[in-house]
């Protein structure tokens, strides 16, 4: 799996700071609401994810991790 991130639904109270500072706005707040009553943030493209970690660093709940693709050298023949 490429670059990506991923909420704790129930940690998240859907300020919408990750929403805001996302450089590829590729985050929103759903529909769905978590077990507190909030709707929480989902991303929308992980396709277009550049793992920048905005989105976390500006989490006041610590509700996101931000995963980076690992690429591996071509081996040579």
């Amino acid at each position: 799996m490429g670059n990506h991130i991923e909420v704790d639904r129930d940690r998240c109270k859907g300020c919408g700071l990750c929403v805001v500072t996302c450089p590829k706005q590729i985050i929103e707040l759903g529909r769905d609401i978590n077990v507190k009553g909030y709707h929480f943030a989902v991303q929308t493209d992980a396709s277009r994810c550049i793992a920048c970690q905005m989105c976390a660093v500006t989490c006041p709940d610590v509700a996101i991790t931000v995963f980076r693709a690992v690429r591996r050298p071509a081996k040579s023949a």
